[in-house]
């Protein structure tokens, strides 16, 4: 662990942002930086946020159209579903590493102008093969976009900014279930030629085409070439993230931060976290209709019923991670608001043959003040990375094993166990307390690695005998030169 560099540092092996901003900082008033935050915001987020809503959609539209006279149930309909999480599998880790080749911003927009295509193609498909094919093709697709927002959130904003930015983005994602919902329960009206689940996938294709224009056109690639930033905007932008030490961007692949990610306790303990919530994802994306309609309800009421979840869920995101950002915690939010999960499905999984169907449809909507767990995993892992090929890696065996974990959870509702899928909410209530326990554990560990890295710092202060603004001018000197969070003693690990 070091934080001590040569002044001539390649600046080929550095971070690009070096190359403008260079080794030491330029100094901006906070007002400067407050209004440059909102202009990056009104730039950037609203991309971002409308990047998620779209995939989200795309993923969840199978979900409708099952109560929507979708041609393939059983057995078969649990496999087309998982079919989207075996495509996303395949491509997670070779679509990092070929993006991080190209500009970020155009590489994602025409994933999702292609991405868009395959969704339209749903509506002329009439068999088994032909929906596997297209759910796997389009989890390839998408593998490279939940990644992709977490390293341009990580260039743009600071560390106590990121939950609150991650949470505005993943509530785009919520809102899907309002506005999925709306548009599925209107369709549900059409009398024409085409199936309404068919015309469903041609409306919604549509919207994606159209967002993957926008992003190749409109996002930028980094702050270093942000065309809506002038050249001093640029160079604040960067001296905004610098003393967070994590860096911005670099193409260059380094084998030794691949191999110190697998190393890394913290990987594994946020292993066990995701795939504990990607299980009950890959159930809830997939059944979560066919659930709500158990309960006794028709299918335009189940449509109309999937939106007050969405609108719950995401104020409870966007809302969760404002506060995580103030208090700059994470494991305390993630723990409080993991609880409605584990009440809500012990609610469903007790009462459900009690015909109280106002019951079961509450623990329902309780459940979605867990919505903010895993966004708030998202920071975790942006507040609490550095070096670019390691933060990849760390992304990308972050969404693998919500990918491993979504295939799992589409076989945890099984056809012998409906309509109540007892079995299934009874595995993730073990899940959720399982996870609680491992949100403590990474708190810990990042509370001890802390401490670990004053005692290596006071030690070079005192054998190097700097200075505060030495110690200062060594801390700007690192932010950009593309060390690891362990390389660099400067580091701090968000609890």
């Amino acid at each position: 662990m070091t934080a001590i560099v040569d002044e001539d540092v390649s600046s080929s092996d550095g971070d690009d942002a070096l190359k403008l901003a260079g080794t030491h900082a330029h100094h901006f008033d906070e007002k400067y930086y407050a209004r440059l935050r909102r202009k990056i915001d009104l730039h950037v987020m609203p991309l971002l946020v409308f990047v998620y809503f779209t995939q989200f959609l795309d993923k969840n539209i199978l979900s409708y159209a099952s109560v929507m006279g979708f041609p393939v149930t059983g057995i078969w309909y649990n496999d087309i579903a998982q079919a989207f999480y075996m495509g996303f599998l395949v491509w997670m880790f070779p679509t990092q590493y070929i993006g991080q080749k190209f500009p970020i911003a155009k590489y994602l927009g025409v994933h999702i102008i292609i991405w868009g295509i395959l969704v339209m193609l749903h509506a002329v498909c009439h068999n088994f093969s032909g929906f596997y094919a297209l759910r796997f093709f389009l989890g390839m697709l998408e593998a490279c976009v939940s990644p992709s927002l977490i390293l341009i959130v990580s260039m743009w904003y600071k560390q106590n900014e990121r939950a609150s930015r991650i949470g505005w983005f993943y509530a785009g994602n919520l809102s899907t279930s309002i506005v999925g919902g709306a548009v599925a329960y209107g369709v549900t009206f059409y009398k024409g030629a085409i199936a309404p689940w068919k015309l469903l996938y041609l409306i919604l294709g549509v919207l994606a085409v159209t967002n993957g224009i926008l992003v190749v056109l409109f996002l930028p690639d980094s702050p270093v070439t942000a065309g809506f930033l002038t050249e001093e905007e640029r160079i604040a932008a960067l001296e905004r993230v610098r003393l967070d030490q994590a860096g911005t961007h670099n193409k260059h692949i380094k084998k030794y931060q691949i191999v110190e990610t697998f190393k890394d306790i913290r990987t594994w303990i946020m292993f066990i976290i995701i795939m504990c919530i990607g299980v009950p994802n890959g159930g809830n994306s997939a059944f979560s209709n066919i659930i709500t309609k158990s309960f006794g309800w028709t299918s335009r009421q189940t449509l109309l019923l999937d939106m007050p979840r969405a609108a719950i869920g995401g104020f409870a995101v966007v809302a969760v991670g404002w506060l995580s950002d103030r208090i700059n915690d994470r494991m305390t939010l993630v723990l409080i608001f993991t609880l409605p999960t584990l009440i809500g499905m012990i609610i469903m999984t007790t009462m459900q043959y009690s015909g109280k169907k106002g019951v079961l449809e509450f623990a329902q909507l309780f459940q979605n003040l867990s919505a903010p767990a895993f966004p708030l995993c998202y920071a975790w892992n942006a507040s609490n990375t550095g070096g670019h090929t390691k933060k990849v890696t760390v992304n990308s065996f972050t969404l693998f094993t919500f990918g491993v974990g979504s295939v799992v959870g589409t076989y945890i509702f099984l056809p012998q166990n409906a309509p109540g899928y007892i079995p299934g909410k009874a595995a993730v209530v073990v899940l959720t307390a399982v996870m609680m326990v491992c949100a403590a554990v990474m708190a810990y560990v990042n509370v001890r690695l802390n401490r670990q890295k004053k005692v290596v710092l006071e030690k070079l202060i005192a054998d190097n005998g700097w200075s505060e603004e030495d110690v200062e001018r060594e801390r700007e000197k690192t932010a950009f030169l593309d060390l690891t969070d362990k390389e660099n003693v400067f580091f701090m690990y968000t609890r």
